[in-house]
């Protein structure tokens, strides 16, 4: 178990990284997004301490604690953005499904064809994450070295089913020819396939090159 203390100098260097890229945020922005720019630094720089802290010592070696003294805040501040350290190291932030790629979908685009249109939103969600790819491909490094973290991840996920049941809706409106909550799940599903394809190739490639792949395997299956 590491100590609140034990912080070498690149540590503690990355650490006033952190907390000037807070400095930054506090710019007033001249869209009034002020508050929005503050809470998104201050996620960031917890889920910047928290991957080099797992990085070098484990993940199992790392405390909430930990991670709050490298990035210089509170544990209630911790837990105002995070409700365990797999969240924070996994990057989780709060589910939002008003993206371009969102609004297309449930618009009937981009394709206009289901199972494609499913494509893009799922490839929306690994190719533009909220948290930027960067974070996004470290998270999935340290979750391929940690089987419960992609457990934890897919079942994040499946805690917002209703949000995406309500995105399809909008997509098939009020005398739909599908049943909304198949094909909901058609997308958790494609999304939980991904990963695990993902995973299975030990993290290499693009996200959205595994998704293509189950989707073929999906077509191919239908059609069999």
């Amino acid at each position: 178990m590491i100590s609140n203390a034990q912080h070498d100098a690149p540590a503690a260097q990355d650490a006033e990284g952190d907390l000037q890229r807070l400095a930054d945020a506090l710019t007033p922005a001249p869209d009034g997004g002020l508050r929005e720019r503050k809470k998104r630094a201050r996620r960031e720089a917890l889920i910047d301490a928290t991957h080099r802290l797992v990085e070098a010592h484990g993940l199992d070696a790392v405390t909430v604690e930990a991670i709050c003294a490298e990035a210089g805040v509170s544990t209630r501040t911790f837990f105002n953005y995070f409700e365990t350290k797999d969240d924070a190291v996994l990057g989780h932030v709060p589910w939002q499904l008003d993206s371009e790629a969102a609004v297309a979908f449930a618009a009937g685009g981009p394709t206009g064809h289901l199972l494609s249109d499913l494509e893009s939103l799922v490839g929306s969600f690994l190719q533009d994450p909220p948290v930027g790819r960067d974070r996004f491909n470290r998270a999935f490094e340290i979750a391929a070295r940690e089987p419960r973290l992609l457990a934890r991840h897919l079942a994040w996920f499946e805690q917002h089913k209703g949000q995406i049941v309500a995105l399809v809706e909008q997509r098939l409106g009020d005398q739909p020819e599908r049943s909304p909550l198949v094909v909901a799940a058609l997308a958790l599903f494609l999304t939980h396939a991904t990963f695990m394809h993902w995973d299975e190739s030990g993290g290499a490639g693009e996200g959205g090159d595994h998704l293509a792949f189950v989707v073929a395997e999906l077509r191919a299956l239908v059609t069999d």
